[in-house]
């Protein structure tokens, strides 16, 4: 009887055993940490942007990879705290969307990897080396936002507002290229007949100051150069800009698709479906020091002809050659 006992003890045993063992052969499920300094709802195009390219790395959200969202809404302050709070989440990967985050992130691990997202220089930014060997455990994609880019939103102003003498440039003065970005504007204005009235804004409660100063100066264009708190708020940007009637220049089409008048600049939502990709390559074992910053070789010219009609303004049949995209 003791002997039947402790075989069918030994027996149970031995299943519970062969039980862990497969558990632990079965790999957990990867957590990604996702973290921006604007709202989750402000971030829905590049969130749609970003799973797509996951699953084009075979990972879906919810079946065999889990996210973990992170918001600053607009406070920079918070982004520190809530990069070690995702390092202590053990992700496998972190995604830092815009220059602020990715610089938290940075600052918070030199082991978890990083894949930013930002319109920043990041080798100016000291995120990483070099853009074909960033080094250390940074890596992901550069939507360029300065020099040649903005010379050619001016030129595009120019050209639907020929009399328009007075741009006023949208600038976030805590953009570590935010001098740059100016003085790159102050290298082309002149030269297309345009004066520039430099408008800083680095909070939500700047916004409205920025276009009531623009509709005191009488502005006759306005400039939104890149940065992520104003794609954060750019339903705010966009509104005003209709309000008080000024033609606008964003630098992606998310502020068109809106109602904004037109746009130029690198396609936001391509970069994060690269940024997925990249994640997904990453949790399959590659290095970020491996993988080179990404810089889009492609720019987009997208006009709202149903806003320059309620703007008034007649879209020369020169600059609707150059569009990649009308929005009617």
């Amino acid at each position: 009887m003791r002997r039947r006992k402790f075989i069918a003890l030994l027996g149970s045993a031995a299943a519970a055993w062969q039980v862990a063992a497969r558990a632990q052969q079965q790999p957990a499920t990867p957590v990604i940490g996702f973290m921006r300094n604007s709202s989750a709802v402000a971030s829905a195009p590049i969130l749609e942007a970003l799973r797509k390219g996951l699953s084009e790395s075979g990972y879906i959200e919810g079946q065999n990879v889990t996210i973990e969202y992170r918001w600053a809404d607009g406070q920079d302050d918070r982004l520190p705290k809530l990069a070690a709070d995702l390092v202590q989440h053990h992700c496998s990967v972190i995604i830092a969307a815009g220059n602020a985050a990715a610089l938290a992130a940075k600052a918070a691990t030199t082991a978890t990897p990083i894949v930013f997202a930002t319109g920043d220089d990041p080798i100016q930014l000291d995120l990483v080396a070099s853009l074909n060997r960033p080094g250390g455990n940074v890596t992901g994609v550069f939507f360029y936002s300065g020099g040649t880019l903005i010379a050619k939103q001016l030129e595009l102003v120019h050209e639907l507002v020929p009399k328009g003498n007075l741009v006023g440039i949208l600038v976030n003065p805590t953009s570590p290229i935010s001098g740059s970005q100016i003085r790159d504007a102050q290298a082309v204005a002149p030269v297309l007949g345009q004066q520039l009235h430099i408008l800083n804004v680095s909070s939500e409660r700047d916004i409205d100051t920025a276009f009531v100063t623009m509709a005191q100066k009488r502005a006759d264009a306005l400039i939104n150069l890149g940065n992520a708190l104003f794609f954060g708020y750019r339903d705010r940007i966009v509104g005003l800009a209709a309000h008080y009637k000024l033609p606008a220049m964003y630098d992606v089409r998310d502020y068109v698709a809106d109602g904004g008048l037109m746009s130029y600049g690198a396609s936001l939502t391509d970069a994060y479906r690269q940024v997925g990709v990249y994640t997904g390559r990453i949790l399959k074992g590659t290095k970020p020091s491996e993988l080179p910053v990404i810089v889009p070789t492609k720019y987009e010219f997208v006009i709202n002809v149903k806003t320059a009609k309620a703007l008034g303004l007649d879209i020369p049949a020169k600059l609707l050659a150059l569009t990649d995209e009308v929005i009617e």
